[in-house]
């Protein structure tokens, strides 16, 4: 079993199944409660090349040939970058695969000169939530009332220690 990375666009034929399983995965969480037309047209509301360098990326997690997982992020503000569509296949859940591909999304960002992350998640995504808070996400929302009450939960992270040290190039003898 080799998983690997997968640098692409929304539009590769390899991230239909992330696409696909987001759509159903939203419209059974939450129906028409943020948009009257569903999941995809959440899904749509950004045009492809926002996820696409230089501000943003999309990234496919695959496992022998298929695609198990992936993520996105576009340019939030200059130091700052939203991570979107964060998936693992449904039936590979709880393998910290969200985790990798969390992981993989915060390096590429920073790579990309990002020193922050924001991200949104729902309130009927507690598995989110759960993962966010224990790998450092801070919640800007009060967590002590019903997260229905805020709807979309965000949450920030900074990542500027996992920017590479600029070299350092000096003249003369030592």
């Amino acid at each position: 079993m080799s998983d690997s990375f997968l640098y692409t666009t929304p539009l590769d034929p390899r991230a239909k199944p992330l696409i696909d399983e987001l759509i159903h995965e939203y419209d059974s969480r939450y129906g028409t409660y943020f948009n009257a037309e569903g999941a995809a047209a959440e899904l749509n509301r950004y045009p492809p090349e926002a996820f696409a360098p230089p501000h943003g990326n999309f990234v496919l997690l695959i496992r022998n040939g298929e695609t198990i997982g992936g993520g996105a992020f576009k340019r939030y503000d200059e130091r700052t970058a939203e991570f979107k569509r964060i998936w693992t296949r449904n039936n590979l859940r709880r393998q910290g695969l969200a985790r990798k591909v969390l992981i993989e999304l915060e390096a590429q960002a920073a790579r990309q000169g990002y020193s922050r992350i924001y991200l949104t998640t729902g309130f009927r995504q507690p598995e989110a939530v759960g993962l966010y808070l224990n790998y450092g996400y801070t919640a800007l929302f009060d967590q002590t009332v019903d997260p229905e009450i805020h709807k979309t939960l965000p949450f920030e992270k900074d990542v500027s220690h996992l920017a590479e040290p600029e070299l350092c190039v000096t003249g003369g003898n030592r």
